[in-house]
């Protein structure tokens, strides 16, 4: 049996957890099973980088930052190789450039678009355990990219695809997936098990338990994904296709703080307008969200959209950039102190006035709606950020998700 795991930060943030873990693998590994390990960064090494790099220049070059960041991972690897080696268990540390790892030339951003397996399925047959870091690969310039924040869950999820895996393990330093973040919500209960659908789903909504990339790729390529705690032996929660359906309508409730409302007041009301906006956004790596159009009145339109904070000002630059000709409007608001809440559920397809329980939770507790967006197993408000808690709760208890 070949068995992937993937350790986050807080998993091997110094010796004692580093040791922990490495034991962990050991009882696998003596039970005749090949391992393959991901490693994140120790702890908060990678903030650490970031604000040497910050301090120095606080618009650092992408490639160089990534050359820094992967020392991260490098760190984890080589330690916990040398860990094995204190219990006489042969281990070998390898990078995404030495597998290699390809990806596309992105910096900071990278996707994955190839795995060479021959020099990991070599050191298996040898009965190594390989040691491999997370987040980061090599592109056709053979120059370090790193895959994004959570990056190390899609690296340990592609390795278990393209090495045929019998499972891939998500260890972290919680005990599982939860119906909502149990910081928020006190009674939030842990998920036994999750369709990816819903998964996704959450991991795209703000619950930071898996990489949202991750979860696509496992979908992708029917990886079962179990996420469990490394810090205890409880059983976690398994993520798969199907799952033995229970009397829940609503799985989770996620929230999202890192958010921007983007309101363009005025834009002229013809054909074209609403591409000519969003082309600009695609062509400036701007992702949106959330979409709403105000009815046509006296030849203008209002269009609004939401984005992540930190594209906020890009955004307008853009908008404001291309104002002089495609994109002529009276006015542009930015509003950042909102979050998304959202319910998640694929009891919901086939449940009619599930949206409307929502909306009455939130009405009971006085919380205004701004915006509203829904796919078959989600809504998704728009919200004060001052209410997020409230919000979370109320919505909690309506669907009874402690139960």
């Amino acid at each position: 049996m070949l068995v992937v795991k993937k350790f986050g930060g807080t998993s091997v943030e110094n010796k004692e957890r580093i040791m922990s873990a490495v034991n962990r693998c050991a009882e696998e590994y003596h039970k005749g099973n090949d391992i393959v390990i991901v490693l994140s960064a120790m702890g908060k090494q990678t903030d650490r980088l970031l604000e040497m790099a910050q301090d120095i220049n606080p618009n650092p070059p992408k490639r160089e930052l990534d050359m820094l960041l992967t020392t991260g991972e490098q760190t984890s690897v080589s330690l916990m190789a040398i860990a094995f080696a204190s219990l006489k268990i042969p281990a070998v540390s390898l990078t995404g450039f030495q597998i290699p790892m390809h990806t596309t030339t992105n910096y900071g951003n990278a996707r994955l678009k190839k795995i060479e397996t021959e020099r990991v399925e070599y050191e298996l047959s040898n009965r190594k355990i390989v040691i491999i870091t997370g987040f980061q690969g090599v592109n056709k310039y053979d120059d370090y990219t790193t895959l994004g924040r959570g990056g190390s869950d899609t690296t340990a999820v592609a390795l278990a695809a393209v090495l045929g895996a019998d499972r891939c393990e998500i260890y972290t330093d919680v005990d599982g997936v939860y119906t909502a973040d149990p910081r928020i919500v006190k009674n939030a209960s842990k998920l036994s098990q999750i369709t990816y659908d819903e998964m996704l789903e959450l991991a795209s909504l703000g619950a930071g338990v898996l990489h949202n990339r991750a979860v696509e790729m496992a979908k992708r390529y029917n990886v079962q994904l179990i996420v469990r705690s490394s810090l205890n032996e409880n059983e976690g929660t398994i993520v798969k296709e199907e799952i033995v359906m229970e009397k829940m309508l609503v799985s989770g409730v996620a929230c999202d703080y890192d958010v921007a409302q983007i309101a363009i007041i005025g834009l002229e009301d013809q054909p074209g307008v609403a591409f000519s906006l969003f082309r600009h956004l695609a062509n400036h790596h701007v992702n949106v969200d959330m979409i709403l159009q105000s009815v046509g009145r006296n030849g203008t339109k209002d269009i609004s959209f939401t984005v992540t904070a930190d594209m906020a000002d890009i955004t307008v630059e853009t908008i404001k950039r291309h104002g002089n000709s495609s994109l002529k409007c009276h006015e542009i608001k930015v509003e950042n102190d909102i979050a998304k809440v959202s319910i998640v559920g694929a009891g919901m397809i086939t449940n009619p006035g599930v949206a409307a329980s929502m909306f009455e939770a939130l009405y009971d507790v006085n919380v205004n709606i701004k915006q509203i967006s829904t796919s078959e197993i989600r809504v998704t408000v728009l919200i004060d950020q001052q209410h997020v808690n409230t919000a979370m709760n109320a919505i909690h208890s309506k669907f009874e998700l402690e139960s």
